[in-house]
């Protein structure tokens, strides 16, 4: 059971953190665009990689879901980082990641999302979504105080 405890928090963080670290690429917190190790470097390179990855709808759309991951990402990472509504979220992150991996597929090839761990990350979010119990967060604190 520890083990279980343990695991579940490790996925909470890590996943958060992955998500929180691409926000940051976007946003040049990691570097500039060209450094080792940097993605994109800046919102306009991720907004072009995000719309390359979005090529089948228009570019103002593109824009609109680039926006709208940055959002989740920001929200999922929180959430599961304070382990509140941890089963719903990690289910949004496993079809935020699992969009993202398909998409990534149909733009650059099937190796890409798996060069990048996508397909994971996602299954890693739906093993988090499955489990009974949540240690050490909101999530097990809300559910005490009505058990009491």
């Amino acid at each position: 059971m520890q083990l279980q405890k343990i695991s579940q928090l490790i996925l909470r963080v890590v996943l958060a953190a992955t998500f929180l670290s691409a926000v940051a690429d976007r946003f040049g917190f990691w570097g500039a665009p060209g450094e080792p190790g940097v993605a994109w470097g800046n919102w306009e390179n991720f907004r072009v990689y995000s719309n390359s990855l979005n090529s089948f709808v228009p570019e103002s759309a593109g824009d609109v879901l680039a926006i709208v991951a940055t959002v989740l990402e920001v929200l999922f990472a929180l959430l599961l980082l304070a382990g509140f509504k941890t089963r719903f979220t990690a289910l949004c992150s496993a079809v935020l990641l699992g969009l993202f991996a398909f998409s990534m597929s149909m733009s650059l090839g099937i190796k890409a999302p798996f060069d990048y761990s996508v397909w994971t990350g996602a299954a890693a979010a739906l093993l988090l979504a499955a489990q009974p119990y949540y240690a050490w967060s909101l999530d097990a604190g809300l559910q005490g105080r009505r058990n009491t």
